[in-house]
C-alpha cells in the first residue's frame, strides 16, 4: 500500500499485516457480523472462542472506519463523569457500567498480551488536560469521584502537567494510570488475526445490501453472496448505512481530524517523555500524542481541510504545535486524515435489539477502542446464553434523532470556524 492510498498514518505504520479475502459464495453460520472494526472483530473472536461459527462481512478493509482512524487513546469509563453515569443509569446499571468500563483498558491490554498483538502499546496512562480554570474545576470534581471509587487517577497541578506534557499551556490535568495508547489499526488487525486463529471467517470488500428473515435464519445479502445466520450483529457504529431503516439517524456524526508530523529528532524528547496520550477539556476538544516513531500527532473536531502539505488544517496544526511547543521549530507532516464519531444525545453508548436475534452496539461517543472491545465480548456472551439483565447497560429501543443531519452540519461549520480562528 502506498501512503497515497492510506486511510490514516496507522494504515501504513501498523506492524500487523492487513487481511483481505472475498466471500466466495453463500455460507451458513451461527452469527453473521457486519463491520470489520473493533466491535465486529471482538464479537467474532469471542464468539469463536465460545464455540460459535462466526463470519465478519466488511465492505472495505479491516479497520476502514473509525477503528483505523482513531487517535489511539485507550481510555477508561465513559465521556461523562461517574456521578452523571449513575444518575442516568440508576443504582443497578450505573455502578456496573462504571466498574466494567473502568476495567476497559485492562480488557484491551489483556487481549494484546494474550494474542501478542503488535500495536505499539504503552501503559503509562492518559492525561485529561485542563484548557482553563473552569476545565480544571471540572477535573477536580472528577478526581474526587475516582478517589471515592478507589481508582488510580491522579490530579496534576500546572507544574506537574507542564513537566509531563512539555508545555505550560495547560492549567492542570488528570493522569489516569489505568489507560495507555496503541496504534489502533495494529490492534484492529491483531484482533482479526486472533479471530481467524480461533476459527472465525472474515470477508472484505463485500458490502451487506439487505437483511431479511427466512424462517429461523437471517439472510444477509451481500455483493458476494448470501450469509445465512441464526443471529446477526451490526458493528458499524458511526459508519452505519441504510442496511437497517433509521439506524444511522440515532446519533449525530462528529468528524475528528488528525495530522502526524514526520519523525522528530532529539529536540522533541521533552514532549510527552512518558508517551501518554493527551486530550483537553475544551468544548472543541483537541488531542496530542507522540507515537513509537517520535511523530507528533495532533487533532481536533472537524474534517481535514486541505492535506498534509497545505491547506487550512495544515496551517492550524503548525500554529497549534508552535504555540504548545515553541522551541520545537518548523515541522512537516507525513499524513492528514479524519474519521467519524457517533455521538448520542446523552453521551452514553447503546445496545439495541432491532429484531429477534438482531443486535447492534452503537453510539460510542469517541471511546471506540474500549467500548467496541467490551461490547464485542458482551455480544458473544449474549449469544451464548447470558441473561440480558447482566448487560453493562439496559437494552434499549431504537430512537431516531430527527435533527441529527442538521446538527452534524452545524457542528462542522463551528469546527471549521475554529480551525480558521486558531490558524491565524
Amino acid at each position: 500500500m502506498t501512503a497515497q492510498d492510506a486511510i490514516s498514518l496507522w494504515d501504513v505504520s501498523a506492524q500487523e499485516p492487513d487481511y483481505r479475502a472475498s466471500l466466495g459464495g453463500d455460507s451458513t453460520v451461527d452469527v453473521a457480523i457486519v463491520g470489520g472494526g473493533f466491535t465486529g472483530l471482538s464479537t467474532a473472536l469471542h464468539s469463536a472462542e465460545r464455540g460459535l461459527s462466526a463470519h465478519v462481512i466488511e465492505a472495505q478493509q479491516i479497520g476502514y472506519g473509525g477503528s483505523g482512524r482513531n487517535v489511539g487513546l485507550v481510555n477508561a469509563a465513559a465521556w461523562l463523569p461517574p456521578r452523571k453515569v449513575r444518575e442516568m443509569l440508576g443504582e443497578t446499571y450505573g455502578p456496573r457500567f462504571i466498574k466494567q468500563f473502568s476495567k476497559g483498558p485492562e480488557t484491551v491490554f489483556s487481549l494484546i498480551e494474550k494474542h501478542q498483538i503488535r500495536c505499539e502499546v504503552t501503559r503509562t496512562g492518559t492525561i485529561h488536560a485542563a484548557h482553563g480554570p473552569g476545565g480544571f474545576a471540572d477535573l477536580q470534581d472528577r478526581h474526587k469521584e475516582w478517589q471515592r471509587l478507589g481508582e488510580p487517577v491522579d490530579l496534576l497541578g500546572p507544574g506537574e502537567v507542564s513537566e509531563m506534557i512539555g508545555t505550560g499551556h495547560f492549567h492542570g490535568g488528570l493522569l489516569d494510570h489505568r489507560c495507555g495508547t496503541i496504534n489502533p489499526m495494529g490492534y484492529c488487525r491483531g484482533l482479526a488475526r486472533a479471530a481467524l486463529g480461533a476459527g472465525a471467517k472474515i470477508s472484505t470488500g463485500v458490502r451487506a445490501t439487505r437483511l431479511r428473515r427466512d424462517g429461523a435464519l437471517w439472510k444477509v445479502e451481500t455483493t458476494g453472496g448470501v450469509v445465512s445466520a441464526k443471529a446477526v450483529v451490526l458493528g458499524t457504529n458511526a459508519y452505519t448505512d441504510d442496511l437497517w431503516p433509521g439506524l444511522k439517524r440515532i446519533f449525530t456524526i462528529i468528524n475528528y481530524f488528525q495530522l502526524a508530523t514526520r519523525p522528530l529528532g532529539p529536540e522533541a524528547g521533552h514532549i510527552l517523555p512518558g508517551r501518554q496520550g493527551v486530550w483537553d477539556t475544551g468544548q472543541i476538544m483537541f488531542s496530542v500524542r507522540r507515537d513509537a516513531h517520535d511523530r507528533l500527532l495532533i487533532g481536533s473536531m472537524g474534517k481535514v481541510m486541505g492535506g498534509k502539505d497545505g491547506g487550512l488544517s495544515h496551517r492550524w496544526a503548525k500554529k497549534r504545535i508552535a504555540r504548545l511547543f515553541p522551541g520545537l521549530g518548523p515541522v512537516e507532516f507525513d499524513e492528514a486524515w479524519h474519521g467519524q464519531i457517533a455521538m448520542t444525545p446523552d453521551h452514553l453508548p447503546r445496545i439495541h435489539q432491532l429484531a429477534p436475534n438482531l443486535y447492534t452496539p452503537i453510539g460510542y461517543n469517541g471511546r471506540g477502542i474500549t467500548t467496541g472491545t467490551i461490547f464485542g465480548q458482551t455480544m458473544a456472551e449474549l449469544l451464548t446464553g447470558m441473561d440480558p439483565a447482566g448487560l453493562p447497560l439496559p437494552m434499549s429501543e431504537m430512537s431516531t434523532v430527527p435533527t441529527a443531519p442538521l446538527q452534524s452540519r452545524l457542528y462542522q461549520s463551528a469546527f471549521t470556524a475554529n480551525q480558521i480562528i486558531k490558524a491565524i
